[in-house]
């Protein structure tokens, strides 16, 4: 019989877009605990009614409230008309469809995906599939300079990492560099532009990409086109390349312009709906990948900046070097930017925040961080979640290892920081996107939010955490070797609130890999269900031990101990 339950989908980005050639993703939000099982009835938009076809659809796991449950229609003209019928056990059923619920589905109304536009929304540089980015905050890494990154290479290429980011390289008074004074011109702390081609060239024969951090939101109070301003006011020919108040223009006591935050007299917010400031920061993005070969932007408040000229910054850099990465930082949910017209994906700030509740603070149990993990992955499509930055910390955090030992539970906080850190480096590893590596994380280096989270690099052996070198080093390495672990989808397993067990699935195709977190100062004996038929005896991929696959698997982890089990 009919019901009442409440549905949430649209027919637009994240809840349906194109997932390959001639594939449109489906994802529909069913209310939890109702054991419903769903169907989405669909056609070509031009067929008549009654000439849909049925696909159940797949439950992919709980987020609190709700339950995800997704499909792939698959359409040979691009134009999709579809809706969604829910049962439970007890023969309970509703139709959703655009007007909302109803007794049948014409009551409901068909959702409507007129057509599949834009075949670039699915385009990633190839290279970025398996990617493990190192960010390096330039000024505290070796010597402070470019050819001292350089001289480095040969280190991360023994860590493993296939990119590194750097935060802002150009012209400024600052340490951090944000506050630019010469897009074109590398800071003389750093060292010149032949410095910077030789670092790219250095990577890149290591198999090294590079990225830069551009900063287009704002510049500095020393760049030409606000000097002009403050010297000449109203009659400057680049006023409107920002957003004066009142002239005449002053910095002090309050500035009498539009700042970074809340003003930040040295940094002068740009005006992008300005024709010829847009231009010069477009030329700016494209020299310094001609010149010097780098592989991708970071860039920085890209938020705040007017979404009309990443837009713009995408379709030009795109035309002429489609194997740029573009990464916005976005520090909340940014889902806007992402849907295949301005950035390839974001600094995954909002999944950071879960990893640190769950891993560091321990003030939340597996169900929760698993329902976290689901409503995140389901805030962006596919292809903007492949290509997040995954990261424990940044320049702008505090460093996850002190986190970890100024919170969790217990009165041994300090003992088990390093244990607890190095689940969250395994999570990382093993879970979707790309993961980031913030400088010094892998040597064990602590510090509070900026500065102490930007302290100099720790090169002197009796002063690192050679174990925690080795722990990312095998991780990455597994990650290189594993299409799943690149590429695969993530799938709960189970959560084990009580033990603070949980379990998730990579999966692609037909293959899996199992992943096992004991989040817990205590050993445990798991009777779990078999994740795969195919293989009577499973291996963790870590310590080499095998474990027995039948209908059930008794698996043993240690205190705070992960497996991957393939």
């Amino acid at each position: 019989m009919p019901t009442s339950w409440f549905f949430h989908h649209t027919a637009d980005d994240p809840f349906a877009f194109p997932a390959g050639t001639g594939a449109l993703k489906l994802r529909l939000f069913v209310p939890a605990g109702r054991q419903l099982s769903c169907t989405v009835i669909h056609s070509d938009r031009y067929d008549s009614p009654g000439s849909e076809q049925p696909l159940l659809m797949e439950r992919i796991g709980s987020a609190g409230a709700y339950e995800i449950h997704e499909a792939v229609i698959l359409t040979e003209t691009g134009r999709c008309r579809y809706v969604f019928h829910a049962a439970d056990p007890a023969g309970n059923y509703v139709w959703y469809g655009e007007r909302g619920t109803a007794v049948n589905r014409e009551h409901a109304g068909a959702f409507q995906y007129a057509y599949m536009h834009r075949p670039e929304a699915l385009s990633l540089p190839s290279w970025s599939s398996g990617t493990v980015v190192y960010q390096i905050y330039p000024s505290s890494y070796n010597q402070g300079t470019l050819q001292g990154i350089t001289d480095k290479i040969p280190y991360l290429q023994e860590l493993g990492v296939t990119a590194i980011y750097m935060t802002p390289i150009f012209e400024s008074p600052s340490e951090h560099k944000y506050n630019t004074s010469d897009y074109y011109r590398i800071d003389p702390a750093f060292g010149t532009a032949e410095d910077l081609k030789k670092l790219v060239e250095e990577a890149h024969r290591h198999g090294i990409r590079v990225l830069l951090d551009a900063v287009f939101n704002h510049a500095g109070d020393t760049f030409f086109a606000f000097r002009d301003v403050l010297e000449k006011g109203e009659e400057s020919r680049y006023k409107d390349w920002f957003f004066i108040h009142s002239y005449p223009v002053s910095r002090q006591p309050v500035p009498t312009y539009e700042t970074f935050a809340k003003a930040e007299a040295h940094m002068p917010k740009l005006n992008m709906d300005n024709p010829a400031t847009a231009d010069y920061m477009i030329a700016v993005a494209k020299h310094w990948v001609r010149e010097a070969g780098i592989d991708g932007w970071r860039l920085d408040v890209a938020n705040e900046v007017n979404p009309q000229f990443w837009t713009r910054l995408r379709r030009e850099l795109k035309a002429e070097f489609p194997e740029l990465l573009l990464i916005g930082e976005i520090m909340h949910a940014s889902g806007p930017w992402l849907r295949g017209d301005q950035f390839d994906g974001g600094m995954n700030y909002v999944l950071r925040e879960a990893v640190l509740e769950f891993f560091a603070l321990q003030s939340a149990g597996p169900a929760r961080f698993m329902e976290q993990l689901l409503h995140i992955e389901a805030l962006y499509n596919d292809q903007a979640n492949s290509a997040m930055f995954q990261l424990l910390g940044s320049h702008d955090t505090e460093r996850f290892l002190t986190a970890c030992k100024e919170n969790g539970r217990g009165w041994d906080r300090q003992g088990t920081a390093l244990a607890r850190m190095k689940l969250a480096v395994f999570f990382q590893m093993t879970y979707i996107g790309i993961p980031m590596i913030y400088y010094g994380d892998e040597a064990g280096m602590e510090g509070a939010t900026d500065p102490h989270c930007r302290k100099p690099m720790l090169w002197q052996e009796q002063d690192r955490n050679t174990g925690l070198f080795e722990w990312y080093k095998t991780l990455i390495a597994l990650r290189k070797q594993h299409l799943i672990l690149q590429n695969g989808a993530f799938r709960p397993w189970f959560t084990d609130e009580v033990r603070g067990v949980l379990g998730f699935v990579r999966r692609l195709e037909q293959d899996k890999i199992a992943v096992l977190i004991n989040n817990s100062p205590n050993a445990y004996q798991l009777e779990l269900n078999s994740i795969r038929s195919d293989k009577i005896v499973l291996t963790d991929l870590i310590s080499g031990l095998t474990i027995r696959n039948a209908g059930k698997m008794i698996v043993e982890l240690e205190p705070f101990g992960c497996m991957l089990l393939y």
